[in-house]
């Protein structure tokens, strides 16, 4: 515990370094210039009031000055702390005798806490930060942007379109699952009053901007204009970690937490576990703001390793430009956060030779230096925490040293990183075709279209899985679902996509539970599961010989055109999206995180029909624009690919008709298998049927052979062994 508040004070006493000042969103002037910030939490309630009661022009000013009050509070919040703690170092707090630590300790903290309140006082007003405490709910209310989802209704009942266009926006980017604004963005954009330009972020972070714009300029091969953009979002970030950190000392942070933790804090009764305590929840708030900073709006995970990946673009940008002494700044930089880095010690030397003369004077960038120390100091006392206190912590960064780790804690760590070993690994690569060729010849399949003919990887196009008759049956089933009013997946919405077509689907427990109720065809229903499974084996022989594929979903939708609702359409029947992660399609990336079903490996569709207008399949670049491959459907066609962000597609619209298909995902996870399908072959299972399926099972547990079944082979009846419940299905 000693050492604990020896590095308690030391920590205190550092003073964060200066950060510019950042402008006022555009868009969201201050409404009284110069006034301090009101309660955000009075303005925002307020502004919702008014919306209610249809005063837009008083909502839109309300709902404004409240985003610029919470934005001049976390200013204030900022300048504050790094103001006092300046005042400290410049005062000399904590010198004199090393052994003197407890009065300079909690002098050092008195004081502080005086220069705060002051400040706030004269930046807030009387009373200070504690007169405007913003409570979690709002906070969350505001993390997820829901003033501009008001303030676009209000702009847009006001006339004032291309205001309402950058609110829908804002809210839009933190919000890219929300179905509604979807939706009001196509209209938006349809618009004649409605300039491009209008589609602007009114809260993102200026480095966001930066850094994208420097990606570009990098692909087009300008490392000369790309430098300015990389450095605006080097120090961009490292002004957003300080604004951060500077809110991890408010009372704000950790009010209104769980009743776990409060629970916790308050049994620790004495002084110094309590100080203690507060200072651990301080610190793992900090080491957050790395991750806080690197995680894009609307994101759950962050841009790995944002800051070491910045500075190796802008020592090879400074090295294709001539400016060998920053490019070795700059790698020096690196090998602190990667000190065996054997690229970046490549790089130093080649560097270094190129240099005309001897520069003993370089080193690593101080602003950088001083962050990596800072941090590493923060981390050790997290991990000295969490073995002696039983605390725990989660390292946001993968490139602290394994020396910090206590021996103790290191196994449990690695166990930990080690649970979702599946989910990274890369995909295996497909044989060549003469490798499986004989394959589909047995099974009566031709391979139409492989990954280069589609302008792509991981995708082919293969013909022959059904008969016309099979559609046929196919296609009764899902006709006769449709009579009965059975509509399973999107929780039932009948237009989840788009409000021009109607969608229906049919997964294959509620097919077998129809067929039980004389509903349905059992035929029809017993072929749904037999195609899913020829469709699963194909996929495995095609893309993953060598690693096994698990059914994860089965899906039998059908869309129809609703008539007179189709001139001038301008929308899709499917947007373009990836099945495995989120696309964003301004900056080329595909985030694999919730509500993405992160755990789906290969996709596929499989068409029973071509008798529609529109339809087609289509593959794009990242940009979600630019068309790279299409494919129309027909009668036992099988479009399969990899889930992932390098297989964006998404659907034209059906202007005519009514277009099914078998949609299937299979995954490598055995955890994620679709335990539907399961229940829904043993419904349908006929005694004899059973019978043989426990001698199968039988004769497979005597011969132990490890080799995968082929396609056509029976499938044992599966069993959950852990003795669990079945997992229920997530629904789309």
């Amino acid at each position: 515990m000693l050492r604990l508040l020896r590095w308690l004070l030391l920590l205190l006493l550092l003073p964060p370094p200066g950060s510019p000042e950042p402008s006022e969103p555009p868009g969201l002037a201050p409404l009284s210039p110069g006034a301090p910030p009101q309660a955000p939490d009075l303005l925002y309630a307020d502004g919702l009031r008014a919306y209610a009661a249809g005063a837009w022009a008083r909502a839109v000013a309300l709902l404004r000055e409240a985003l610029r009050s919470r934005a001049a509070l976390g200013r204030a919040r900022r300048d504050c702390a790094a103001s006092c703690a300046g005042e400290a170092r410049a005062r000399g707090d904590g010198d004199g005798d090393p052994r003197a630590w407890e009065p300079a300790l909690l002098r050092a903290a008195l004081r502080r806490a005086e220069c705060l309140g002051q400040c706030a006082a004269r930046r807030l007003g009387p009373g200070g930060a504690a007169r405007l405490r913003v409570g979690r709910a709002l906070r969350d209310a505001f993390g997820r942007r829901e003033p501009y989802n008001y303030l676009q209704r209000a702009y847009y009942q006001l006339k004032k379109l291309d205001l309402a266009a950058a609110a829908a926006h804002t809210f839009f980017v933190a919000n890219p699952t929300h179905l509604q604004m979807r939706e009001d963005m196509a209209k938006y954009r349809r618009m004649s009053g409605v300039r491009p330009q209008s589609f602007r972020d009114l809260e993102t972070p200026p480095h966001w901007a930066a850094y994208d714009t420097a990606l570009e300029l990098i692909g087009q091969q300008e490392a000369g204009l790309a430098l300015p953009r990389l450095e605006e979002a080097l120090q961009g970030s490292l002004a957003q970690i300080e604004s951060c950190r500077a809110g991890c000392e408010g009372p704000e942070e950790h009010q209104g937490a769980g009743q776990e933790e409060e629970e916790g804090a308050e049994s620790q009764g004495g002084l110094y576990e309590a100080i203690a305590g507060h200072w651990i929840r301080v610190l793992q708030c900090r080491q957050r703001c790395v991750a806080d900073t690197a995680t894009r709006p609307g994101r759950g995970f962050p841009v790995p390793d944002l800051l070491p990946s910045l500075l190796r673009r802008l020592h090879e940008a400074h090295a294709q430009v001539g400016n060998l002494s920053q490019a070795v700044e700059n790698v020096l930089s690196v090998l602190l956060f990667y000190p065996e880095d054997g690229v970046a010690k490549e790089a130093l030397t080649q560097y270094q030779a190129q240099l005309e003369e001897p520069r003993p004077g370089l080193g690593p960038r101080k602003d950088i230096q001083h962050f990596v120390l800072r941090s590493l100091g923060e981390k050790r006392q997290l991990y000295y925490a969490m073995e002696h206190l039983g605390t725990s912590f989660q390292d946001p960064d993968p490139w602290t040293p394994l020396a910090f780790i206590p021996e103790a804690l290191r196994e449990k760590l690695r166990e930990d990183k080690e649970k979702r070993s599946w989910d990274q690994e890369p995909p295996p690569k497909s044989k060549p075709s003469s490798y499986w060729k004989d394959v589909l010849h047995l099974e009566g399949v031709t391979l139409t279209q492989d990954g280069q003919q589609l302008n792509g990887s991981e995708r082919a196009v293969l013909d022959g899985l059904l008969t016309p008759a099979e559609c046929g049956l196919l296609l009764q089933l899902a006709r006769d679902a449709s009579g009965a009013g059975a509509r399973s997946g999107y929780r039932g919405r009948r237009s989840p996509h788009t409000p021009h077509e109607h969608f229906e689907g049919l997964t294959v427990l509620k097919a077998a539970q129809l067929a039980q109720a004389g509903t349905v065809s059992k035929p029809g229903a017993a072929l749904l599961l037999e195609v899913s499974e020829r469709v699963r084996a194909l996929t495995e022989v095609y893309f993953s010989p060598e690693r096994a594929l698990h059914l994860s979903f089965t899906h039998l939708v059908c869309r129809s055109a609703v008539e007179g609702e189709q001139d001038q359409r301008m929308d899709l029947s499917h947007p373009v999206h990836a099945d495995n992660c989120i696309l964003d399609p301004d900056s080329g990336e595909c985030w694999r995180e919730p509500p993405a079903y992160t755990y789906r490996d290969y996709s596929g569709l499989l068409y029973l029909n071509d008798d529609f207008q529109g339809g087609d399949l289509f593959f794009t670049q990242p940009n979600a624009l630019t068309v790279t491959a299409q494919v129309r459907p027909r009668c036992g066609r099988l479009v399969a690919f990899s889930s992932g962000g390098e297989n964006p597609h998404g659907v034209w619209a059906v202007t005519r008709g009514r277009r099914c298909a078998l949609a299937l995902w299979h995954t490598w996870a055995p955890e994620h298998r679709e335990q539907e399908w399961i229940q829904a072959k043993e419904l349908l299972q006929e005694p004899e049927e059973e019978e043989e399926d426990k001698e199968e099972e039988e004769e497979e547990v005597l011969s132990r052979d490890p080799s995968p079944e082929p396609p056509n082979h029976k499938l044992p009846r599966v069993q959950d062994k852990t003795g669990k419940p079945l997992r229920a299905r997530e629904e789309l």
